[in-house]
């Protein structure tokens, strides 16, 4: 028989998540990083500090998708939808770990803004959740677009000779599409275009934010 979790369950699972996710390298990819064997070097400190930038906005990103994952499965009414964000929110693991790999080759660091980011999107995926589950999955959807779309905008910045960042986003985009294809596929609501438009201002507001600090 599949264990039946309940809510304090779920609550205190949650808890270890978030510290997993905020304690630097606490990390673990299932996955090899696809930079893993790729040799590349930056020619100035100014591209370095460039790809560090954008490298520290996806960690930031990954940090808000675990949060939003698992604020979402803690409210959620489906079964089967908990089990879709819980089984999301490990596959975000990986891309949380190779962006703070990455972010250390590159002797940078995450940011420091991480948990204010993660108690705001935690609030946000249990709120999501709380109003209906077609609502919850449709703003995974709409998350996971504004992802692709800065990792599309990263992909065109990064400097030539960096291919080990762009393994990464690479594989980040294509996980990304997926999760947003499955989460409407499952029944999430498309959000019109107001609300998306207001959700990419909040994105660049963060983006913002999380460049230098």
């Amino acid at each position: 028989m599949t264990r039946q979790y309940t809510l304090l369950d779920r609550a205190l699972m949650g808890a270890d998540r978030s510290l997993k996710t905020l304690i630097k390298g606490s990390s673990t990819a299932r996955r090899q990083s696809p930079a893993q064997h790729i040799s590349s070097s930056l020619s100035t400190d100014q591209d370095r500090r460039h790809v560090a930038g954008l490298m520290r906005i996806n960690h930031t990103g990954e940090v808000c998708a675990q949060a939003l994952y698992q604020g979402q499965a803690l409210t959620a009414k489906n079964a089967h939808v908990k089990a879709s964000m819980e089984h999301s929110a490990t596959e975000e693991i990986d891309h949380l770990a190779w962006c703070e790999q990455r972010l250390h080759e590159l002797q940078s660091h995450t940011s420091h803004l991480n948990p204010l980011f993660y108690a705001a999107s935690f609030a946000i995926g249990a709120a999501a959740g709380v109003i209906s589950d077609r609502v919850s999955l449709g703003f995974v959807a709409a998350t996971e677009d504004q992802v692709c779309e800065h990792l599309r905008e990263h992909l065109q910045t990064l400097p030539a000779d960096d291919q080990k960042s762009r393994a990464i986003l690479r594989q980040m985009l294509e996980d990304e599409a997926e999760h947003a294809a499955k989460a409407i596929a499952s029944g999430g609501q498309i959000f019109p275009s107001p609300v998306k438009k207001a959700m990419s201002l909040m994105s660049k507001v963060m983006t913002g934010s999380t460049y230098y600090v």
